[in-house]
């Protein structure tokens, strides 16, 4: 099963850092073998930013219909953007043949779980308030150097302020309707004691220094929380993809 509670904006900071990344000016100018390997680095970046963006469609074809909800091209460009950054903090290739396919499905799947998961939120009436999104704003821009980088990269992934300060609404939304109506359940002691036995276990088979239970109880209870409030999330979706009328177009 596929994971949908995949924010946008999540997704924009997995962005952000593959942008800001293997950046930085050589300290070695002069070293003509430093300059060779920039050279041979700025083209391997340039030939995979062309294979990403091939993989985008044409803004205003629909993507799908949700609920009478039409998804356009240009949010499935985002959403794609989105993905692709999040695969590529984890060293993997969106671009490759083994993987579009994957990148595809798991692009328009997410956008059908946030439309459906959004659909409600507005029902019951959940609210972004403005204070909220200029703190999620103000913590993305300060992943960057300047204003210009930053305008700059919003428009390189086909996003400008309005269309950003949307997605991190909708975003907020999202979060709230999820932790007032899909609350994950209770970890238990038994829970977390199983997690870090799994934990130390693997640490010493590879040699390492594990620390006690009480060191890292905080990071297993978090770890646990997230797993579990993921499967209740993902069940709760494929409930309301029942109830829903999708028709997914590409």
């Amino acid at each position: 099963m596929k994971k949908i509670m995949f924010t946008l904006i999540t997704g924009l900071l997995a962005i952000v850092l593959v942008a800001c990344g293997g950046n930085d000016e050589s300290s070695e100018a002069g070293n003509n073998k430093a300059k060779t390997a920039e050279n041979e680095q700025q083209e391997q970046m340039e030939e995979m930013q062309k294979n990403l963006e091939a993989q985008q469609i044409d803004e205003d074809k629909t993507v799908a219909i949700v609920n009478d909800k039409e998804i356009l091209g240009s949010d499935y460009n985002i959403a794609l953007a989105s993905i692709q950054g999040q695969m590529q903090q984890m060293g993997q290739d969106p671009t490759s043949k083994e993987a579009a396919e994957q990148v595809k499905n798991q692009t328009i799947d997410s956008l059908v779980g946030q439309t459906l998961l959004l659909q409600e939120a507005d029902k019951k009436s959940y609210k972004a308030s403005e204070a909220a999104i200029n703190k999620q704003l103000d913590e993305i821009k300060s992943q960057f150097k300047t204003e210009k980088e930053f305008k700059a990269t919003l428009e390189k992934f086909g996003m400008d302020m309005k269309t950003l300060e949307t997605q991190i609404a909708d975003d907020i939304k999202i979060k709230q309707y999820v932790e007032k109506e899909v609350p994950a359940s209770k970890i238990s002691d038994e829970e977390i004691q199983q997690m870090y036995d799994q934990y130390a276990e693997q640490g010493k088979s590879a040699g390492q220094e594990v620390p006690k239970l009480e060191e890292i109880k905080p990071q297993i209870e978090q770890s646990l929380h997230q797993q579990k409030q993921q499967e209740k999330l993902n069940q709760h979706v494929d409930k309301l993809k029942k109830n829903a009328a999708i028709n997914i177009k590409i």
